[in-house]
């Protein structure tokens, strides 16, 4: 997930070097919609981890 974050960052950086908004636009936004899905991703499993390894307090 977080590769293709940064594959469409450097799309967009490169479109916007050549001119092209359009797809400069499109593709910071789904690298910034990918990139927050993993961060969100990796709380829960990591909130997950700790519960599951520690388990509940006893």
């Amino acid at each position: 997930m977080l590769t293709w974050a940064l594959i469409f960052l450097v799309v967009a950086l490169i479109a916007g070097f050549f001119g092209f908004r359009g797809v400069e636009g499109i593709s910071m936004q789904i690298a910034k919609i990918l990139f927050f899905i993993f961060i969100v991703l990796f709380l829960i499993s990591l909130i997950f981890g700790v519960v599951v390894v520690r388990g509940p307090p006893a």
